[in-house]
């Protein structure tokens, strides 16, 4: 996702990335304890792109036992679409981002389009509670073959 942060950076500076695996996102079936965590490397990367700023904080810092609330999108955007088959994961997403935006207060938050559902929640989310953050579509980027990555 290192083109995101150079979206990022066109729309402000410091450009603050965040990283982390987020629990909700994760259905029954999915494994959370597998998915990949490559930190270090991450982070290296990141400076390598000029973001100095990384804001990667540990699973207790933004869920303190136990986590009773959640955010939940309209149904006419979170229940379809990617949402149909993976219930719960946009109340994993939205609950995560605004805490997120709470500890970072971005002004200017850059999401891919290769996510555009995402993308309308996280935008609508940010008019409903009033958010100060402008939601910015990034191109999606793909490899050799066409698939999308970012």
């Amino acid at each position: 996702h290192l083109s995101l942060m150079r979206v990022a950076a066109k729309n402000g500076d410091p450009v603050v990335a965040s990283i982390f695996v987020n629990r909700l996102q994760f259905a029954p079936h999915e494994d959370f304890d597998r998915y990949p965590r490559t930190l270090q490397e991450d982070a290296k990367k990141l400076e390598a792109e000029g973001v100095y700023v990384l804001f990667a904080p540990d699973e207790k810092e933004l869920y303190p036992e136990p986590q009773e609330f959640r955010v939940h999108p309209p149904e006419n955007l979170g229940d379809i679409l990617e949402g149909e088959f993976r219930p719960g994961f946009f109340v994993g997403v939205t609950t995560v981002v605004l805490k997120l935006f709470q500890c970072v207060s971005p002004q200017v938050a850059v999401f891919g389009k290769k996510d555009y559902q995402q993308q309308m929640i996280i935008r609508r989310m940010c008019q409903q509670f009033a958010l100060p953050t402008t939601i910015v579509s990034a191109p999606t980027i793909r490899d050799e073959d066409g698939l999308a990555l970012s």
